[in-house]
């Protein structure tokens, strides 16, 4: 994956969502309904928001539970579709991995990573782990124009807060 598109009404769900989380990290799932390793594009489907199950302090951390990924795995299965990446805020830090993130990633998924602070969201990244899985390279988000929907085409989903 070179390129991550993404209609707007999706990047901003992600974006409200981070607004709402604020001060802590929101965090949830991107779905695509392929996902080849070499895919120059991978096209977003849809998105979920996340419960950000971390222990410790959400303002630096967020944690997906391995329950919570099955989930959302079998409910992408019966669409047709699969997990292909997540997304998370990082509050009053820039929209890049974190140390902390490159530790706990998996190579070939897309990870959205969504600056926020006390006025709002104030930018986007994309990011894929390398195969050797030491360090993120960035790729390109494209924001697309939604186009109406139709068979096989799904929406954001309410969050779960």
């Amino acid at each position: 994956m070179r390129t991550l598109q993404m209609v707007r009404p999706f990047l901003d769900q992600i974006q409200q969502e981070a607004r709402g989380a604020y001060p802590d990290e929101a965090c949830g799932f991107l779905f695509s309904a392929s996902g080849e390793a070499d895919e120059p594009v991978r096209r977003v489907s849809g998105i979920e928001a996340a419960t950000n199950s971390t222990p410790g302090e959400r303002r630096r951390r967020f944690v997906i539970t391995p329950t919570d990924l099955a989930a959302a795995e079998q409910r992408a299965e019966r669409r047709g579709e699969l997990v292909s990446g997540f997304y998370h805020s990082h509050p009053d830090h820039p929209a890049v991995p974190s140390a902390f993130d490159t530790e706990h990633a998996w190579p070939w998924y897309a990870y959205v990573v969504v600056a926020v602070d006390e006025r709002g969201a104030c930018g986007a990244g994309v990011f894929e782990l390398d195969a050797g899985a030491s360090h993120f390279l960035p790729r390109r988000l494209e924001v697309i124009s939604p186009q109406p929907e139709g068979p096989g085409e799904t929406t954001a989903v309410p969050s779960r807060r």
